[in-house]
């Protein structure tokens, strides 16, 4: 996991982060090479809405990275939202490659 500098990058946030990526993503865990996340606060100090984005991308085995982006309020609903999108992507991809 990584973070902008206004982002406490700590140990149990990228713990969380970790739980919250490997559960969305379990199903196809085997095909999964590698996923990085990227949280940053596009505000900064200034208040503002949906000014948290996580970008996740996963590289599948034998495939191009696949990459999401998602904007939210806080850093909980903007990585959840994220991992969900990814989700969705890999299954997508997967269901091409298995049709």
């Amino acid at each position: 996991m990584n973070t902008d500098h206004n982002i406490d990058g700590k140990e149990s946030t990228a713990q969380w982060v970790e739980s919250v990526v490997e559960q969305a993503l379990a199903r196809h865990r085997d095909k999964i090479t590698r996923v990085e996340v990227h949280i940053s606060d596009e505000n900064g100090s200034k208040e503002g809405p949906r000014s948290m984005r996580c970008m996740m991308e996963a590289r599948l085995e034998h495939r191009q990275p696949t990459t999401v982006m998602s904007n939210a309020d806080n850093i909980d609903a903007a990585v959840r939202d994220a991992a969900e999108k990814l989700h969705r992507a890999i299954d997508s991809i997967i269901g091409k490659l298995h049709a």
